[in-house]
């Protein structure tokens, strides 16, 4: 997870911009490799929609990715709204055959699974 020196993953308002100041043209600091090892990705809601409301595609609309919500939305192709519980969600990807499986925020559903001690 990308923090601040602070330890916020973003400052008020859902301002990402302090993490331009590390970011190099061309340096993807061995994501593209990591992301290659991951089959399933788990997101909040609020991580999802920020992602959105930046004019990107969803950069994990390639796995299987489970967007946390508590409001029943229509999947999205591999995309699935999940508002069922997440330890249920975690254990039963777990049981599966597979790579790993990748939070990519939220520090709520961070929070979450490390209550669960998810590693």
């Amino acid at each position: 997870m990308a923090t601040s020196l602070d330890g916020y993953i973003a400052k008020p308002n859902d301002d990402l911009s302090f993490l331009s100041v590390v970011e190099q043209e061309g340096q993807d600091y061995g994501y593209a490799d990591f992301v290659k090892t991951v089959d399933a990705v788990i997101v909040g809601r609020k991580t999802y929609e920020k992602v959105i409301s930046m004019g990107f595609d969803f950069p994990h609309a390639d796995k299987d990715a489970y967007i946390i919500t508590r409001t029943p939305r229509p999947n999205i192709g591999s995309v699935k709204f999940h508002t069922g519980d997440l330890k249920t969600l975690v254990d039963k990807l777990k049981s599966e055959n597979g790579k790993n499986i990748f939070c990519d925020g939220g520090a709520e559903i961070v929070h979450e699974l490390l209550k669960e001690n998810f590693n």
